[in-house]
């Protein structure tokens, strides 16, 4: 789209301090937002979306102009609530999505939202840094909090626990097109905006002005109220470094970028910069750095364009792979680079990594962990084609708890590797590709249950399988492809997985069927506060009998243990390796049942057997009766209740008495009043415990898409059950021991509800020998040895240790 075309103006900054707070956490080419913002302000331009819309329907009759949506990029603008520390204001949160979307439809846009459905390999450290980074954040809003007894300002925002899951689920409830990626959303996205000849892509991600597609626009400067916004025009930015749209992936790669490590080209950009003769005395350290190596492209590379390989002009070295792969990622389904030599089909070898050119990005299913010795074409399984000799390989296919399960020397990796004992010409057959995190999946081969294709019956599930019908096209001539290594081999059971995973249905299934690997980013939780655990080891013991239900347990004597990945932040966790994780044994009566029973089968009594499976991820089948009793939408609530009281000692009658008390009163609360609710100040561990249970309400998302849909997603959607601001009120109230009637606001009809729900919880409590006191009632327990997760943990809890010193939340304050 032309700029003339575009109803453009000069350039002005909306008085909106999000947009300062959006531009420190822009993720794509380092520098390259700032350098366009302060340098290059022409590659800016206002458009209206309005009149955007007015031009694409003229220029094409019959065709609705469409945005498609960064989700990830979106999040912080759309969190407008002005309450975000005390776990969410999400009744607010889900009218400001509704007002977003309905500003929107009125003038005839049709919206397409993607959200991020995994990590990939290739962006791992960038997401390790940025949660370490998280990390520190959080610690200083808990000194705030403890320091001022309020919320921070702006400046320290952060979103509030679940906010991304949350989403989809909001959006999918307001008939909007959501879909989740199968790989870093940023190329489904690009991809879908050129494919459907989109309006434009709409975030935060300066990796959109490299991508060859549709218009880019700053969600950042988005005016709703006029619906005008910045577009960023990657062909202005070309003229300006004097150099073509073919260069930028190039030029992202060599500044920086979620692939390549910023630290990679340090030396090679300052080498560029000091040749450069047209520094800018006015231009920021960056600024000229960009120009410089742009300069460099223009005037150096593209001398020798054709006559020399890319290597003998760049310092590549031993990054040779990964740059390649950095500048191939930009490339959308047909399209090339001149910067290196492509073979459609074949094979090409890129620093002894042996890669397929076939660019069909799609999974090939039904691949076993271990099923071929010889893989085809030199394809190998994973990327380290240099395994170490004499490391013994799956010694002990049941390894005794609290052993390394490998015996490498080095007791960092301490985790089996699966591979051919005699790898044909050095090439290893089945290791984790991302070798250099030294952690290694431990392989399962068959599960022979079929996954069928249960439905939440609140989402009608009518797509097709997959619904990107360019995800089956070549995607690009250079993209090295490696087949992929599942959990699962029934490709059946994949496919149906799959498609709940893209139409963002289900939440963490897929990524356990398909790469036993998963990660849950930051939480706004206390390192200091060694009362309370990580929500990360909370509900581990719910993931692990999750992992059991879908992947089996490998106790049938058939195939080794399955163990799974997790990528999972709290205190003390370095992240240099995910913990591996083995499933639990549910007890269920009657045993554990097949997928295909759960999800497919329709016969009677099928909704009570995925009712039992739910009820077995959280070890409650004792009280299944005293639960179907309770009225929804608290029926979700009171089992997440349960179990939370049931594995932390700590938890006391005061915050049994906030968290149904809110519940309650949120029913008859409209969202003007949750907006006008003021709060005597700020406490901390009220603060913690908001993101605990909104992290709980994720893990029911994960366990009931799992167990076939028994319960209804609405029944446990934040904004139906939990507010934080009215949790906070209630649980201070309960701090200055105001009495039942007071925190349920002398309603008779919520007094009766508060009495039936409390009654449900503490005998469920009682029967698992954990009696709910007041916290003047009670001393808090002495320090005892406690499980390896520093929480309630059975007899038969299977974990692989990571290689780490205990932390301090591994400690007292959880029940043994």
């Amino acid at each position: 789209m032309s700029s003339g075309n575009a109803i453009i103006t000069n350039l002005f900054s909306f008085p909106d301090p999000f947009r300062e707070l959006s531009r420190s956490s822009v993720m794509g080419v380092r520098g390259l937002q700032g350098f366009v913002v302060s340098t290059c302000p022409h590659v800016c331009t206002v458009v209206s979306f309005k009149e955007l819309a007015e031009h694409h329907r003229n220029k094409h009759p019959g065709s609705t102009p469409t945005i498609v949506v960064d989700a990830m990029c979106c999040l912080r603008y759309w969190y407008t609530p002005e309450s975000w520390i005390c776990g969410g204001q999400w009744r607010e949160y889900f009218s400001a999505l509704r007002d977003f979307v309905k500003t929107f439809t009125a003038v005839g846009i049709k919206l397409v939202f993607f959200f991020d459905g995994m990590v990939e390999q290739e962006k791992r450290d960038e997401w390790v840094k940025r949660r370490l980074k998280n990390n520190r954040e959080i610690s200083r809003i808990f000194h705030y909090i403890k320091s001022h007894r309020e919320q921070p300002g702006r400046n320290m925002f952060f979103i509030p626990s679940g906010l991304a899951i949350f989403t989809r689920f909001a959006l999918k409830t307001l008939g909007q097109e959501t879909l989740c990626s199968l790989q870093e959303a940023d190329y489904e996205v690009a991809s879908y905006g050129l494919r459907n000849n989109c309006l434009g892509i709409l975030g935060e991600d300066t990796d959109y002005l490299i991508y060859d597609t549709c218009p880019y626009f700053s969600i950042g400067d988005l005016c709703l109220e006029s619906l005008s916004t910045v577009m960023l025009c990657r062909e202005k930015l070309c003229e300006s470094l004097a150099i073509s749209l073919a260069d930028l992936p190039l030029l992202a790669c060599l500044l920086g970028n979620d692939i390549i490590p910023e630290g990679m080209f340090e030396s090679f950009r300052y080498k560029c910069l000091s040749s450069y003769t047209s520094l800018k005395e006015n231009f920021d350290k960056k600024g000229n750095i960009i120009l410089a190596v742009a300069d460099h492209i223009a005037k150096v590379l593209h001398l020798h364009q054709g006559e020399k390989k890319l290597e003998e002009m760049l310092p590549l070295g031993p990054n040779k792979a990964l740059f390649y792969k950095g500048v191939a990622s930009y490339l959308l389904p047909g399209q090339k680079s001149p910067w290196f030599f492509q073979k459609p089909k074949g094979l090409i070898t890129l620093h002894k990594q042996v890669v397929s050119m076939s660019s069909d990005p799609e999974p090939k299913q039904g691949v076993p962990m271990c099923a071929d010795p010889e893989p085809k074409q030199g394809v190998p399984m994973c990327a380290d084609p240099e395994p170490k000799q004499g490391v013994p390989m799956c010694v002990d296919p049941e390894p005794k708890q609290g052993v390394p399960m490998c015996a490498d020397p080095e007791p960092k990796q301490g985790v089996p590797m699966c591979v051919d004992p005699e790898p044909k010409q050095g090439v290893p057959i089945c290791i984790d590709p991302e070798s250099r995190q030294g952690v290694p999946i431990y392989a399962y081969t068959v599960v022979k249950q079929k996954l069928p294709l249960g439905a939440d019956p609140e989402f009608k599930l009518e797509a097709p399988m997959c619904t990107d019908p360019a995800i089956k096209q070549d995607r690009m001539h250079m993209e090295p492809e490696v087949k992929q290594v599942t959990m699962v081999s029934d490709p059946e059971i994949l496919k149906v997985a799959r498609a709940h995973h893209v139409q963002a249905e289900s939440y963490l299934v897929y990524n356990i069927m398909s790469s036993g690997e998963i990660e849950c980013s930051n939480t706004l939780e206390d390192a200091l506060d060694q009362a309370l655990p990580s929500q990360a080891f909370v509900y581990r013991p719910v993931r692990q009998r999750v992992y059991a239900l879908l992947l089996g347990d490998g106790r049938d004597g058939a195939s080794p243990c399955p163990t799974v990945k997790e990528w999972f932040v709290y205190s003390g966790n370095p992240l240099r390796h995910p913990d591996l994780v083995r499933p639990l044994q549910m007890n269920i009566p009657g045993g554990t049942p097949n997928l295909k029973s759960l999800w497919l089968t329709q016969e009677p009594g099928v909704q009570g057997r995925r009712l039992d499976a739910l009820l077995g991820c959280f070890d409650l089948s004792s009280s299944r009766e005293e639960l179907q009793a309770v009225e929804d939408p608290f029926k979700a609530l009171c089992c997440l209740l349960i179990y939370l009281f049931v594995q932390v000692d700590t938890l006391c009658l005061e915050d049994l008495h906030a968290f149904i008390a809110q519940a309650l009163c949120l029913q008859g609360k409209s969202t003007v009043q949750l907006v006008d609710l003021q709060l005597d100040y700020i406490d901390p561990r009220a603060v913690q415990l908001g993101s605990l249970l909104v992290r709980g309400l994720t893990t029911l998302v994960l366990v009931n898409s799992a167990c076939g849909f028994p319960w209804r997603t609405s029944d446990f959607m934040p904004w139906n059950v939990f507010d934080g601001k009215l949790f906070h009120q209630k649980y201070l109230q309960a701090e200055k021991g105001h009495s039942v009637e007071a925190l349920v606001e002398q309603n008779r009809s919520r007094l009766t509800k508060f009495h039936a729900l409390k009654s449900v919880v503490c005998k469920a409590c009682v029967k698992e020998s954990r009696r709910i006191v007041s916290r003047q009632h009670r001393a808090l327990p002495a320090a005892r040895q406690v499980g390896e997760a520093g929480i309630r943990l059975p007899q038969d809890e299977l974990w692989v240790q990571p290689s780490r010193p205990r932390t301090a939340l591994e400690g007292p304050g959880s029940r043994k």
